[in-house]
């Protein structure tokens, strides 16, 4: 015990000398000035943007025809690797061409009967015409002028007997009508095929160019349109991108072919049908698409959107420096470029737009601003000559 009173004074003394530092602490933090909270901002500035509108729809191939006999016989050669590009005019079936030869044969005999016979009945009527009027009659006359008409028939009637045969002959060969990618053969060679049977031999698809059918909220082409008449963006033909999976993207020259003159009662949208080169064959038809569509240029600031943050009322906001402080802004905001918003109001050029701590900030909060650049992948560095201010703008 008696130990315990001679240590307490000892004690008593230290918490008077820890108080008395903690006091004078306090009143020195009370009492040195705020250097403000260290924050990286941009220089925003009023650029050309172009207008977009990001659209699904569907590729569609521009042709496809499905091969089909126009004479019966027995397949004995398929002259084309399946998935491979064909020009129009390729060979790409042959059927036995014997039945058809022999066709053409006689169809040709036909002819040379009939010239024949016209020939004949020619020298007949001549030799008839000579004697009319003397040892002939009118009669005799007559009946050698018809054999004459009939044999000029028969000939016409040989000749055209004469040109299908050879046709016909030439179609033991099936070309393609198209150019385009041809599939897989649904026949084998020794197969018997018949004029014009259900059974496709092949299909061919021409896919360069290819056609892109999108669909297209028209309430949003309206407010282009209005936006347009008000002078804030200039309007343009409109160019077309495609966003395969993956973020590749593939252009081409592109061209408007028709927008559909009705608007679908459930989704409020109409179709536009645009024709792509499509020179890879890189777009499948049949293949759903992600379109971009630049329809023409607008003046805005560009302001990423690491540096807003979304109210709960639904409006955008982001923070500026004024006077060395913080401000908040409300933004108004017409689309995407890219990482950033399309901002047409609430933003001046000139204004020091932050990027850090937005979600902590409050308004008037003391700020030491430091210049930062920020990179297409949204990082954010600091300037080697970054310039820092107690007064922004």
């Amino acid at each position: 015990m008696l130990t315990i009173f001679r240590r307490r004074p000892l004690n008593i003394a230290l918490a008077l000398a820890a108080f008395g530092l903690c006091v004078t602490a306090r009143a020195e933090a009370q009492t040195a000035p705020d250097q403000g909270v260290t924050a990286g901002y941009i220089v925003v500035e009023e650029s050309t943007v172009p207008v977009r509108q990001t659209l699904t729809g569907r590729a569609v191939a521009l042709a496809a025809t499905q091969l089909r006999p126009r004479v019966g016989g027995e397949i004995t050669a398929i002259l084309y690797a399946p998935g491979t590009r064909v020009e129009a005019g390729t060979p790409l079936f042959t059927i036995d061409p014997l039945t058809w030869r022999t066709a053409l044969a006689s169809a040709e005999a036909a002819v040379a009967r009939a010239e024949a016979d016209l020939k004949s009945a020619e020298t007949a009527y001549g030799r008839v015409s000579a004697l009319r009027g003397s040892a002939t009659s009118q009669a005799a006359l007559d009946l050698a002028e018809t054999d004459l008409l009939k044999a000029r028939a028969s000939l016409a009637d040989a000749q055209s007997g004469a040109e299908l045969a050879r046709a016909q002959l030439d179609w033991t060969t099936i070309r393609a009508p198209i150019t385009g990618i041809v599939g897989v053969a649904q026949v084998s060679v020794g197969d018997l095929v018949t004029q014009g049977q259900a059974q496709p031999l092949a299909e061919i698809v021409q896919v360069d160019p290819v056609l892109i059918d999108l669909s297209e909220p028209y309430q949003s082409r309206l407010a282009i349109e209005a936006r347009a008449e008000r002078g804030e963006i200039v309007l343009q033909p409109p160019e077309l991108q495609i966003v395969l999976d993956g973020g590749r993207r593939v252009s081409g020259e592109t061209r408007l072919l028709s927008a559909s003159a009705t608007v679908s009662s459930s989704t409020g949208t109409r179709v536009l049908r645009f024709e792509m080169a499509n020179p890879g064959g890189v777009i499948a038809p049949g293949m759903f698409v992600r379109a971009e569509m630049e329809l023409g240029q607008q003046q805005a600031i560009l302001v990423p959107q690491r540096a807003t943050q979304r109210e709960r009322d639904g409006r955008l906001s982001g923070w500026v420096v004024v006077d060395g402080k913080a401000e908040k802004r409300f933004l108004t905001e017409v689309g995407t470029s890219g990482s950033s918003w399309v901002v047409q109001a609430g933003l001046q050029p000139g204004d020091w737009l932050l990027l850090d701590g937005i979600s902590t900030l409050r308004e008037g909060r003391a700020l030491a601003p430091v210049l930062v650049t920020i990179d297409d992948e949204g990082v954010v560095r600091d300037l080697p000559e970054a310039a820092t201010g107690s007064a922004g703008n």
